[in-house]
């Protein structure tokens, strides 16, 4: 009875033995185990990125982005200036140009108006429109305009008072006539309009009173 007994608890020993050995062999072993992280080392796709910035201290990073934003400043800073000079170039240049036909201008002006004085002949009248409106339209495309100031009131910034003219028909400070026209060219005035000013009825003077500094001579 005893042996039987030591034979039956020795047969479920190797029972759970080879239960044991059959567990360990289903388990994935060591070797084909992914290797665990490493504390602190950088995964996913930011440890795939190198910037200049790597490696240095805030401090210095903080330097090189403050050095760059200045560059960045200075270069937009020329570049804004170059333009500018560019432009003012190309204006000046358009300004002598123009300066040197102005009186080109003013002889087709008189012309024009000598024609239509002494009633020549219509056709040559008309061409000679022509010619001064081609001309004309040419160089306001170069940003030149004409001034005319017959009828305005006098304005300094624009009109040169060359004489005074007492008059009972027209307010005092109108302009009743000009010499010539004026030009401005862009913005800046290119050539002031040179006008004869109303002072406005007389005190008994029939004359142009003469002009003293763009002021009539009340004396």
């Amino acid at each position: 009875m005893r042996r039987s007994k030591k034979k039956k608890h020795s047969e479920q020993a190797a029972d759970v033995a080879d239960a044991a050995e059959s567990g360990a062999a289903a388990e994935p072993s060591d070797a084909t185990a992914a290797p665990a992280p490493v504390d602190g080392a950088p995964t996913g796709p930011e440890s795939s990125g190198s910037t200049a910035e790597q490696g240095l201290e805030p401090e210095e990073q903080q330097a090189l982005r403050a050095r760059l934003l200045r560059l960045q400043a200075d270069f937009d800073n020329y570049r804004k200036r170059t333009l500018r000079e560019r432009e003012e170039l190309r204006v000046h240049a358009n300004e002598e140009i123009m300066l040197e036909l102005l009186p080109v201008l003013d002889h087709l002006d008189l012309g024009l108006a000598a024609a239509k004085t002494h009633e020549t002949d219509e056709t040559f009248v008309n061409g000679l429109q022509m010619v001064a409106d081609q001309l004309l339209d040419a160089l306001k495309k170069f940003g030149l305009t004409p001034l005319d100031a017959e009828g305005e009131a006098f304005d300094p910034t624009r009109h040169e008072a060359i004489s005074y003219l007492p008059t009972e028909d027209v307010a005092e400070g109108i302009v009743v006539s000009q010499t010539r026209r004026g030009y401005m060219l862009g913005k800046k005035l290119l050539r002031a309009v040179p006008v004869v000013v109303s002072s406005g009825p007389s005190a008994g003077a029939d004359t142009a009173e003469p002009a003293v500094n763009g002021e009539p001579d009340r004396s």
